[in-house]
């Protein structure tokens, strides 16, 4: 009885301290990917109804330029952190459109706030030489894309913009700056 409370506690033990590791300050690379699917799936191809609702919106690639090896909280990582908080504003909307998926919907807002609140650490460090102008190109280009929102009423065919807008900036940032991501098992 003895040898088995002691094999159950340190089993318990084990797994406690297994969990209680702390995760790497860094953003997951395969929840961004997450993220972008989703955000496709969840409406299809752009509609063949919108075109005419589609605008031309400058994407501030400089925000996302590398400036140097990739490291643990890097200003490429800090602008993927901010991309995803203005993502997280954008989806506060009451609006949202029906004719999407509402639990790929669903799925793709909890795993943007879950990315956002995973990497908040990585704020602590600000290399102010650059980030404010990261932030600078990014602060604008959302507030346009709010500006489409507002302006068109929150209309599914503003809404569609944006979408593919996100859909763009992710896939940029999966391209282009993956190795500000934290990837499991990535060979």
């Amino acid at each position: 009885m003895a040898l088995q409370t002691i094999t159950w506690m340190s089993a318990f033990l084990c797994v406690a301290h297994v969990c209680s590791m702390p995760m790497p300050c860094q953003l997951q690379g395969q929840l961004v990917r997450i993220t972008h699917n989703l955000l496709r799936d969840m409406g299809g191809n752009f509609p063949l109804e919108c075109l005419q609702e589609n605008v031309f919106m400058a994407f501030p690639a400089t925000a996302f330029a590398s400036s140097g090896a990739p490291q643990l909280g890097s200003s490429g990582a800090k602008a993927i952190y901010e991309t995803l908080k203005n993502i997280d504003i954008l989806f506060e909307a009451d609006d949202l459109p029906t004719q999407w998926d509402q639990q790929k919907l669903k799925n793709f807002q909890n795993i943007v706030y879950r990315q956002i609140e995973e990497s908040k650490c990585m704020m602590g460090s600000v290399d102010t030489s650059d980030y404010l102008i990261r932030t600078e190109g990014l602060n604008t280009y959302f507030g346009n894309i709010a500006a489409v929102l507002k302006e068109k009423n929150f209309s599914y065919c503003a809404w569609e913009v944006v979408r593919k807008e996100l859909l763009y900036t992710l896939q940029f940032i999966l391209e282009h700056n993956s190795d500000s991501l934290l990837w499991a098992n990535r060979t």
